[in-house]
């Protein structure tokens, strides 16, 4: 057996304790940024406009999507336009648990207004 082929099998079947510790692969699966479907918007307008908050939702997700959208051309990043679809996804999402919560008769009683509370502090 030549020198070389002897080389070369030994760094096949033998590895260093250094070659065990050095891996090319992550010690940690990394995180996948959330992304929304390309329809994801319009679906989410659809369900907005849908609401008996319409009035008052729709506008706020439209001002924050064209805010978003400019972010987005001015930075190259589609962070802005995903962060708001996730967080109006969200909001649709939790309006029944928080219908139900008002409808159930809570005791607000010791609701402070904050109003009243920055007119003490001046």
């Amino acid at each position: 057996m030549s020198a070389s082929m002897a080389t070369r099998r030994a760094y096949r079947e033998v590895t260093t304790r250094r070659e065990d510790q050095m891996s090319a692969q992550p010690d940690h699966a990394p995180v996948t940024p959330y992304a929304p479907a390309p329809g994801a918007p319009a679906e989410l307008l659809a369900q907005l406009r849908a609401d008996r908050r319409a009035d008052i939702w729709v506008p706020a997700f439209e001002q924050q999507w064209t805010k978003a959208l400019e972010e987005s051309r001015r930075t190259f990043s589609l962070g802005g336009l995903y962060e708001v679809v996730q967080e109006w996804q969200g909001l649709i999402a939790s309006a029944p648990a928080v219908d139900a919560f008002v409808a159930s008769g809570y005791d607000d009683g010791d609701f402070i207004d904050m109003a009243e509370l920055r007119s003490r502090r001046r």
